[in-house]
């Protein structure tokens, strides 16, 4: 056992027991430029707790520091808040070495794992008010379904205020620190802003109703302990607050846009809608696809009140980047947006009506018809391309007085 990988204490009885991963740079689509940390918790109690477990290939990591603080075959308990992966890789390895009396999950959280790994196992079940007697403390529950998950569940330690929330108010980022205090807040809000918009955003108006029910569970939380990135120790407000705005996905002048090109005829055209954004008073944000990934694109989009999406045509169908970002982008369900499309061509230039449908299935509020342009864009095509700018912005304008009243 590795005797370098030592326990974090974040509370009188808790200890983070993790693992960082460093060079992960892809969690099913998402660039994750800072890595992350898979976060598992030992609570040291009569009953000894291991509250999640790690990814498979960083099982030795946890279990080294486990073993920091305590003999691992003397945990008595350990619950599953989610049964994704990255959180019950190693739990078939950490059962077999810890040989707990009891194993709990949610009543979903026991069929997915049942699916996943095929055993015989029990699994207790624990649902919302549930308790469990740790001798000298006490855990309870609140299940947090298709946060983001089915099976998705909250554990609380009633007698510190140590909330651990699984993924609900996590972020990727690997780092050498454990709590939030201790990393920039304007790191924090990026990686949490880009975790939101990756993961949960689709699922936004059940974040908004889950939080207006947060008050009634009566958690005094001292301590957020998500199972990615920082712990939250200080300011808890700070990030619930965050998670309440961008629930509601609340408009605003920003305008972005996205699109690629084969021979820069496309590209002028981006920029000189661009141009006609700016020059109306909207902010902008130019995401040539060449260098911008998906995940990025909807982190982006996740405050803004526009999107553009401009794409040459290629084999009578849009191109390959621009229907990739467009599939990812509405599955993930950006609300509240108008939009337009624009794109050059050669021959029959279908792509902008395909885009123009997909926009349209995505309910995003088209400000005119998508604008093609016959290959290489003249003066006169690139000063319609700045109308059409000019249009979009002000149509955003106009959203913004509405909202604002």
């Amino acid at each position: 056992m590795d005797s370098s990988f030592r326990a974090v204490k974040i509370s009188d009885s808790v200890y983070w027991v993790g693992a960082i991963d460093w060079g992960v740079r892809s969690f099913h689509g998402y660039l994750t430029s800072r890595g992350t940390t898979y976060n598992a918790f030992l609570v040291i109690a009569d009953k000894v707790t291991l509250i999640d477990t790690v990814k498979a290939s960083f099982g030795e990591e946890m279990m080294a520091r486990i073993s920091s603080v305590i003999d691992p075959s003397k945990i008595d308990f350990i619950i599953s808040n989610h049964s994704e992966m990255d959180h019950t890789g190693y739990l078939p390895q950490a059962i077999q070495a810890m040989n707990p009396s009891r194993v709990f999950a949610s009543p979903m959280g026991q069929k997915a794992l049942g699916m996943h790994f095929h055993w015989d196992q029990e699994i207790e079940v624990v649902k919302t008010g549930d308790k469990i007697d740790l001798g000298n403390k006490t855990l309870s529950f609140v299940e947090a379904r298709m946060l983001h998950w089915p099976d998705s569940m909250f554990t609380y330690l009633e007698d510190e205020g140590v909330l651990f929330t699984n993924d609900v108010f996590g972020m990727h980022i690997a780092s050498s620190e454990r709590f939030a205090d201790e990393i920039d807040l304007s790191v924090l809000k990026y990686e949490g802003a880009k975790y939101y918009a990756n993961i949960i955003l689709h699922l936004s108006p059940i974040v908004t109703k889950f939080l207006e029910k947060l008050p009634s569970f009566n958690l005094d939380m001292k301590i957020i302990a998500p199972d990615h990135g920082p712990i939250w120790r200080r300011d808890l407000n700070q990030v619930v607050e965050w998670y309440s705005g961008w629930a509601e996905q609340k408009p605003t002048n920003k305008a972005v846009v996205v699109f690629d090109s084969m021979w820069e005829s496309t590209a002028k055209m981006a920029r000189a809608v661009g141009d006609g954004l700016t020059e109306n008073g909207a902010s902008v944000k130019l995401m040539p696809l060449g260098g911008s990934h998906r995940s990025d694109v909807i982190t982006e989009l996740l405050d803004a009140g526009a999107l553009l999406v401009g794409s040459p045509t290629i084999n009578n169908q849009i191109y390959p980047t621009v229907a990739d970002v467009m599939n990812y982008l509405k599955g993930l369900k950006p609300q509240n947006l108008i939009g337009a499309t624009f794109g050059s061509y050669g021959w029959s230039g279908e792509a902008v009506k395909h885009l123009d449908q997909i926009m349209q299935e995505m309910k995003v509020n088209l400000v005119q018809e998508g604008l093609r342009v016959k290959y290489v864009p003249a003066e006169e095509d690139l000063a319609t391309c700045r109308d059409l700018g000019a249009a979009v912005a002000a149509r955003l304008v106009s959203t913004r007085n509405q909202i604002d009243g």
